[in-house]
């Protein structure tokens, strides 16, 4: 469920734009992935780009159609932070948890737009 006194729509917008700054913090981080592992970086791109491609999808479709696009994305946003969190553990890069703070709110959300 959207917070109080909001629409769906316009958590999705908000978590829309999220999502976006989230991807440009994490281009220096992409980048000296990209320099150990160009697959995962590949992967990581990809899982990213899913999360903000499907939550804008889904703002344009109907009920069970739009539940589908955020349970995509919600599955993408996952698959994001697991391959972060994959490249911190190959010692490619150090990501503190506050550096993933932003996709854990981005979790919290499309988890309730997927309900």
């Amino acid at each position: 469920m959207p917070r109080a006194g909001r629409t769906e729509n316009e958590t999705m917008l908000d978590i829309y734009r999220v999502v976006l700054q989230l991807i440009r913090e994490m281009r220096p981080v992409l980048a000296r992935i990209e320099q150990r592992d160009r697959k995962l970086a590949a992967q990581i791109r990809d899982a990213m780009q899913s999360v903000a491609l499907n939550l804008a999808e889904g703002s344009g479709q109907s009920a069970g159609h739009r539940r589908e696009r955020f349970r995509t994305a919600l599955g993408s946003a996952y698959e994001s932070v697991a391959c972060v969190e994959v490249a911190d553990a190959f010692g490619y890069v150090q990501v503190s948890p506050e550096k993933l703070d932003g996709w854990q709110r981005v979790l919290a959300t499309v988890r309730k737009l997927a309900r």
